[in-house]
């Protein structure tokens, strides 16, 4: 499984690269993308100082995306494995297991989930902020984690009927706090959010 999360890293990287995001970091996104650097590092080092068997981990990975868009997502998300791996004592393996089912897989389903939304339904506030926002995140998160037992555990022949209840119970930490950032960016600082557009999700739609 290391040889497929490094290929997963250096294609999602290398794809985030192309497309040259960081010339958006020049307007309104360059501070919170700085703030959110910071603060998700720390949350993604937290775990490693709590006691053994207490296991608490956020993604905020689909924040991101909706934030900055899925390249300056991407690599934020590379950036903060790097303050994990100097900060947090993991050997190279966790960090690139946390990296891919933690941040790199939830953030791109997010991206697969937020087009297929545009496309499906029509451009209103609440579908942004809640199937986006708050379920879309739970269902991301919940995915990732899915995946990752099946890849990991449901091949070794373990029973993972508890461990994606589990999963299921935690993605909505996420959703939470991301449902609820993303309704105050949008009420009050919707220039940080660079998937949301006043002209698509709120001007009235042509007769």
């Amino acid at each position: 499984m290391l040889i497929f999360e490094l290929v997963v890293v250096v294609v999602a990287l290398l794809a985030s690269l192309a497309m040259r995001p960081w010339r958006m970091l020049t307007g309104s996104l360059g501070p919170p993308w700085a703030a959110s650097l910071v603060l998700l590092s720390l949350l993604w080092v937290l775990p490693q100082m709590l006691p053994s068997g207490i296991s608490i981990q956020l993604s905020g990975a689909c924040l991101l995306v909706l934030m900055f868009g899925w390249p300056l997502a991407v690599i934020e998300l590379v950036l903060i494995a790097l303050v994990v791996r100097l900060l947090g004592g993991l050997g190279w393996a966790d960090v690139m297991s946390q990296l891919v089912w933690i941040g790199l897989v939830p953030a791109t389903i997010a991206l697969v989930l937020g087009e297929a939304l545009r496309r499906a339904l029509p451009p209103h506030p609440f579908i942004y902020i809640l199937g986006r926002g708050f379920i879309g995140t739970a269902v991301c998160i919940f995915l990732a984690g899915a995946v990752y037992e099946w890849a990991y555990h449901l091949l070794g022949g373990v029973a993972v009927e508890h461990a994606l209840v589990a999963r299921w119970l935690m993605a909505w930490g996420d959703a939470f706090i991301t449902g609820m950032l993303v309704s105050v960016f949008v009420a009050f600082v919707p220039e940080w959010l660079a998937t949301w557009s006043d002209r698509r999700y709120l001007e009235p739609p042509p007769k």
